[in-house]
């Protein structure tokens, strides 16, 4: 048994390589053929002696369904005589500790802006990923969201998207 094997069945389960090759594969085709049959609609062609909108993205969306196809379909005829593994659930917890309140503050943006959602973000973050106290964590993110604000509202006038708490100080 291999020192990944092993060091996998001591952490317990495990993501084999193949299965994120094949999901990378599938997603990355799926991509493709969205952007080929979405630059296809805008004209993919040649006309009037020069490219359509469409031509160059939809020659680079074939070029990724091309590449994920042979990524699928290598993954899927590879022989292996021990399974490589790709990431133990422990290690994915510690992504997902991270990927999933990220998830959660793009989402929160659309609700409540992206200062007051920068805020909770930093903040939670600070609480629970860090174990810093309630108070500083609320200052920190308060402060951070505050600061973004001025920077972007108020120095280089560029609208980001904004919240009931943005209305109250009409903006």
């Amino acid at each position: 048994m291999s020192v990944e094997r092993e060091a996998a069945a001591a952490e317990g389960l495990a993501v084999r390589r193949r299965t994120v090759e094949l999901a990378v594969g599938a997603s990355a085709f799926a991509l493709g053929l969205v952007v080929m049959w979405d630059t296809h609609r805008l004209g993919a062609g040649w006309e009037g002696g020069s490219p359509e909108s469409g031509y160059f993205p939809f020659r680079l969306g074939a070029i990724i369904a091309i590449a994920a196809a042979v990524i699928f379909l290598r993954a899927l005829l590879a022989r292996e005589s021990e399974p490589a593994i790709f990431v133990t659930w422990a290690r994915l917890r510690l992504v997902l500790a991270v990927l999933i309140p990220m998830l959660a503050y793009i989402g929160v943006i659309h609700l409540l802006g992206i200062y007051a959602a920068s805020a909770l973000f930093i903040g939670a973050f600070m609480r629970f990923g860090g174990g810093y106290g309630w108070v500083k964590s609320a200052i920190v993110g308060a402060a951070t969201g505050a600061v973004l604000f001025w920077l972007f509202e108020v120095q280089f006038l560029v609208p980001l998207p904004k919240g009931p708490l943005e209305a109250l100080f009409g903006y």
